[in-house]
């Protein structure tokens, strides 16, 4: 059935295509809001629609996404831009949900590893101190 309504082609998996594309986020985003029609001299075959961000600007699937497609509870109005940003912050969130971990794993790496770098540089100091601060006087025989 997807097939069918999307003029025989497969729909692709989307659950990494912001990690996979160059531009991620911004690229979907360009993607979903960048239908329009084609310039003169731009022959287009049946069912395919002009968009210039995508390779070639002929894409088969048609623009999914309209003015007040969704209704928000608190309010928002449903343009086209804040749907598409709402879909890329999904698209983005389902390629990778562990971020948001992996963001204060690194928070507290980074706080333990200044906490020991301090340390060790005035075990450094304290160590090296006496030895760096001695005086050597050589005495030849006389």
């Amino acid at each position: 059935a997807a097939a069918a309504a999307n003029n025989g082609a497969i729909p692709p998996d989307l659950s990494f295509i912001t990690l996979a594309r160059h531009g991620g986020e911004d690229y979907i985003y360009h993607l979903l809001n960048g239908y329009c029609d084609p310039p003169a001299g731009i022959e287009l075959r049946d069912g395919q629609h002009f968009n210039p961000y995508y390779p070639g600007g002929a894409i088969g699937m048609g623009p999914p996404i309209y003015n007040e497609i969704v209704e928000y509870e608190d309010g928002t109005p449903a343009t086209q831009s804040q749907v598409a940003k709402d879909v890329c912050t999904f698209l983005t969130w389902a390629a990778s949900p562990e971020h948001d971990l992996r963001k204060r794993f690194m928070i507290k790496c980074v706080m333990i590893y200044s906490v020991l770098l301090a340390g060790s540089y005035y075990m450094k100091r304290h160590k090296w101190s006496l030895l760096k601060s001695r005086k050597l006087v050589y005495t030849p025989k006389a």
